[in-house]
């Protein structure tokens, strides 16, 4: 047998010249055994066998109904005959033949764009007096939290108009003062701000979500601005508000998309009229009324679906923006 040189020499040969070969070096995956596939499909089947009732409620009772309302909105459909095929009449018609639509879309706004940021200033607000340690913290936390928990009920709204009545606590206050307002719920001037009002008293969820956020900020960056020379105005500024950006963003996201669906406390203050001239005719109240009093679903549908559009685009603008004033641990820029 015959040895070349290079071989005796420790060289590769002419077919070992171009290196190892391909998938010399990697490691292989070791096949998985029979028992262990086994379990690996049974774990897959109890996933999705615990996923499915939630994927049925999402495909019949989400999924499915918005798109059959998106259907209604190009029809003209009353409940008791076939849809009948409109085309973007309805949408045509809601922007130039319908003053009450425009003046619902006009009221919301102004509900949105005062309510929701006066309700995060007095969450942070109070979140910032509950963030120092005194005693009966837990107390004023609680108390604070407990009218989002009843807020948007029924019996709080009846309650809110019988308190601002022509002859309810808050007027007969009021006119020991010389003030007579003669009743918030019946003024044009005043229904709105009470409205506001209202919706800024449920101020808990957000007050304890900043509280979070506050407890997370390090104490380090407070003493290290009180070495620089800063006031609590300047700390607030430069420490708090940077540190709480992604938590006031999300407070902003989730407060704006409820105020845009503001319903129940609209309808039983104004017993679902709207009134007075309108004033509380938000936009979920008239969609409301369109709908199930006036019969008119098609039309409704179309309101629906313009609403989700103006949220989305909110959102989408919020999220936009949100690159050059929210700040996260760990992000450099």
């Amino acid at each position: 047998m015959t040895i070349t040189k290079e071989a005796a020499a420790g060289q590769p040969t002419r077919a070992g010249a171009g290196g190892p070969s391909k998938g010399a070096g990697r490691p292989k995956t070791p096949a998985l055994k029979p028992g262990r596939r086994r379990a690996n499909r049974r774990e897959n089947v109890a996933g999705y066998t615990f996923l499915l009732p939630w994927l049925i409620g999402f495909l019949g009772l989400t999924l499915g109904p918005m798109i059959y309302s998106l259907y209604l909105s190009f029809t003209k459909y009353n409940l008791f005959a076939d849809p009948k095929f409109v085309g973007f009449d309805n949408y045509v018609r809601m922007f130039t033949e319908d003053p009450q639509f425009l003046q619902s879309v006009q009221i919301t706004l102004v509900y949105v764009l005062v309510g929701t940021p006066v309700k995060l200033a007095a969450a942070l607000g109070i979140a910032m007096l509950l963030n120092y340690r005194n005693r009966g913290t837990g107390f004023f936390r609680s108390s604070f939290y407990a009218p989002s928990l009843i807020g948007a009920s029924v019996s709080v709204a009846i309650v809110w108009r019988a308190m601002f009545s022509s002859n309810g606590p808050v007027d007969s206050s009021l006119s020991l003062f010389g003030i007579n307002i003669g009743g918030w719920v019946g003024n044009v001037s005043l229904v709105i701000p009470m409205m506001i009002l209202l919706a800024v008293w449920q101020f808990g969820a957000p007050m304890v979500i900043f509280l979070a956020g506050l407890k997370q900020i390090p104490r380090e960056l407070y003493e290290a601005a009180e070495v620089d020379g800063a006031g609590p105005v300047r700390k607030f500024h430069s420490v708090t508000i940077p540190m709480l950006s992604s938590v006031i963003f999300f407070n902003l996201l989730l407060e704006t998309i409820n105020a845009f669906q503001v319903f129940a406390s609209a309808y039983i203050i104004s017993n679902g009229s709207g009134g007075p001239a309108g004033m509380t005719n938000f936009y979920t109240l008239y969609l409301y009324k369109r709908g199930f009093a006036d019969g008119q679903m098609g039309y409704a549908a179309a309101m629906a679906w313009v609403l989700v559009i103006v949220v989305a685009i909110i959102a989408f603008i919020l999220f936009r923006t949100s690159k050059s004033w929210v700040h996260y641990a760990g992000e450099n820029k």
